[in-house]
């Protein structure tokens, strides 16, 4: 007698496993496809196609309320005490006129000059950072800043008109980037060559700038002592309208040129290969930064580390450097410098210049992260 096997019909298909318990998956999520990436929407405005991270919106978002928040109240902080709601009559135009006086000439031009220059310091830092492709870079490290403090300084202590100080700094700032940019060119521009010569370069100038302070009466000193600690006292209108022009038109280009700066990222031979014009993008780049770090270092000072600590914050916050990034970046460092110069006026015993609150805020996480970078390695 023989035993016979069963006949298993060829269309027939093992079973179903059962399904997972707990929450079904997202819909817009795909098989693969990263986990910041949900976040992405795309779509189009005639026949521009447009790509918009909601998380990053949603974090620019919320920096920009507590922008306006901050600033609000510490219009409302001094020796003359003012409610919010009459701080925002005056600003809508509609407050008395002694309240005017206070909110409008004295401190509304301060809190948008504060958050102005934070925005651009912290875009510079983002695009030097990126540029170089190191995190420990930001202009007043490679000696941008140094060469506003020392143009600034000199125009001061030799007893010239104040009122062409912004442009002498703006001047010096420049002809610094440029000189940093020349000793650093050897056919092509490498990243770590820029950063030891503007290491260097921002060594000589800050001697330089010891020098003349050394050198001449203090009556004329400790104007440019307190000039070069970085502040926004007695800003007024006009750097407003100064800093407000550049940055919108400065602003769009630095958001535009960030596709090629994340090409840069990934190495000269696959930019060439992508058909990325390095030299050119480079320099570009270089241009948008200095001209960034130099208006804002013209009217506030020489103030440190701003550049150097904005742009980890918004990487931390919302990943690697995009137009939306530099958007969050901008945001973050206005909201940074607003909030250093209200430390600075009102919450320590004697009143301190912005740029030393920053410094005490920027050099142990510069600290931190040298040492991150060392067990690294």
């Amino acid at each position: 007698m023989t035993a016979t096997a069963p006949v298993v019909p060829a269309t027939a298909a093992p079973p179903a496993p059962p399904a997972p318990a707990g929450p079904t998956p997202d819909r817009g999520a795909r098989p693969g496809r990263p986990a910041g990436r949900a976040f992405v929407r795309s779509f189009r405005i005639g026949g521009i196609g447009l790509r918009v991270d909601t998380r990053v919106l949603g974090l620019g978002v919320a920096g920009l309320l507590l922008v306006l928040l901050v600033g609000a109240w510490g219009m409302t902080l001094g020796k003359v005490v003012i409610p919010v709601d009459a701080v925002i009559r005056s600003v809508a135009g509609m407050g008395p006129r002694e309240t005017d006086f206070i909110v409008l000439t004295l401190r509304f031009p301060r809190v948008l000059t504060a958050a102005l220059i934070g925005a651009m310091l912290g875009m510079a830092g983002g695009i030097f950072q990126g540029l170089v492709r190191n995190p420990l870079v930001s202009p007043d490290v490679i000696g941008i800043n140094a060469g506003a403090g020392l143009a600034a300084v000199a125009w001061i202590v030799t007893g010239q008109n104040q009122a062409y100080l912004p442009a002498v700094a703006f001047a010096g700032a420049v002809l610094a980037a440029a000189a940093v940019y020349v000793l650093s060119w050897t056919g092509h521009l490498a990243g770590s060559r820029l950063v030891l010569v503007g290491i260097g370069v921002n060594a000589l100038l800050a001697a330089a700038t010891t020098f003349l302070i050394v050198r001449y009466p203090i009556d004329r000193v400790s104007s440019a002592v307190l000039w070069q600690a970085g502040t926004v006292y007695g800003a007024d209108w006009n750097d407003v309208r100064l800093l407000g022009i550049v940055l919108a038109v400065l602003a769009p280009v630095a958001i535009g040129l960030m596709w090629s700066l994340r090409v840069l990222q990934l190495g000269d031979t696959t930019a060439r290969t992508l058909g990325l014009p390095l030299e050119r993008t480079r320099l570009a780049l270089a241009v948008v930064g200095c001209a960034l770090c130099a208006t804002a270092v013209s009217i506030g000072g020489t103030i440190g580390f701003v550049a150097f600590l904005v742009p980890h914050l918004a990487r931390m916050l919302a990943g690697p450097m995009t137009g939306g990034v530099m958007l969050l970046t901008a945001v973050l460092g206005a909201l940074l410098l607003l909030g250093a110069d209200l430390v600075g006026q009102h919450a320590l015993p004697v009143a301190l210049p912005v740029g030393v609150v920053t410094a005490a805020l920027g050099a142990p996480f510069f600290l931190f992260l040298l040492y991150r970078t060392n067990a690294r390695l």
